[in-house]
């Protein structure tokens, strides 16, 4: 079993930035996770805001929504078993809840998922 705990979300105003930071805990593999952000705006489907994957070793892949590419930036800390969300230029249109995911090895879908933080950007 794997607990997630987001935070860092907040009001913001449009242009300004943001971090949000998901921590894992209940197991010793997270290195080997792929971890996800999710966001699900009001009224509408959730979808994903962007991963970093484990290929071997040390590298990791990052990859990213269209509409967040240049603006966010994913990273982890594999020591402290987190994964943060760098939330850059920030639209109203990012407004969500935004949601932290874990997929473990050997499964591949996100079975693991957190409360959600909510983002809200005025403009």
């Amino acid at each position: 079993q794997v607990q997630l705990v987001e935070s860092g979300g907040g009001l913001v105003q449009a242009g300004g930035s943001l971090r949000l930071s998901c921590a894992a805990s209940g197991r010793n593999t997270f290195r080997e996770y792929t971890m996800g952000w999710f966001r699900q705006a009001l009224g509408k489907e959730r979808e994903l805001v962007a991963t970093t994957r484990w290929n071997r070793g040390n590298t990791y892949y990052a990859d990213y929504a269209g509409f967040v590419r240049g603006r966010f930036t994913i990273s982890r800390n594999n020591a402290k078993n987190t994964v943060d969300l760098q939330m850059n230029s920030l639209k109203p249109e990012d407004t969500a809840v935004y949601y932290c995911a874990a997929s473990t090895p050997p499964s591949a879908g996100y079975a693991y998922w957190g409360q959600g933080t909510q983002v809200t950007v005025s403009s």
